[in-house]
């Protein structure tokens, strides 16, 4: 190989090492950026009110209806029955408590969703540093990679 084939070589071996480079820095940033992606949706999600969910105000909604029903037919039949007020209020009381179980419910199940959410928050974030760290890797063999034959190239230059 005369002089000029060892340049072009070189030229080569150049040119290949810094295109592979370019197309891995448009892969990292695409990566960056879906990475950027569901952190955005994991501070939404984790970050919601799980009482404002529509779920969960339709769960109270409908809760909130049957106690003022519950308490019109105590307070009639007190009325009508001659119930005492003590009876009255043991109904308002359950109730109430009633109110209070959907409620802590709706933490629960809001609890165990923030779980979810996060487990699959830290799963995505994993493959995405795994594939950041191959893309470094695989820059670095490309490097290595131009560096070998330019290398090749310079040794079979005739001096």
């Amino acid at each position: 190989m005369g002089l000029i084939g060892a340049a072009v070589g070189a030229a080569g071996s150049i040119f290949g090492g810094i295109s592979a480079s370019k197309a891995m820095n448009k892969v990292k940033r695409n990566i960056e950026a879906q990475r950027r992606s569901n952190q955005d949706w994991y501070d939404r999600r984790y970050n919601e009110d799980a009482t404002q969910r529509a779920d969960a105000q339709r769960m109270l909604t409908q809760i909130g209806e049957s106690i003022k029903n519950r308490n019109r037919q105590a307070a009639g039949a007190q009325a009508v029955m001659g119930g005492t007020d003590e009876s009255t209020a043991a109904a308002k009381a359950a109730n109430s408590q009633a109110l209070a179980d959907a409620t802590s419910q709706i933490a629960a199940a809001a609890d165990a969703r923030k779980d979810r959410i996060e487990q699959t928050y830290r799963a995505k974030d994993d493959e995405y540093a795994s594939q950041l760290n191959a893309i470094e890797q695989g820059k670095a063999q490309a490097i290595g990679q131009a560096v070998q034959g330019v290398a090749g190239a310079a040794s079979s230059m005739p001096f």
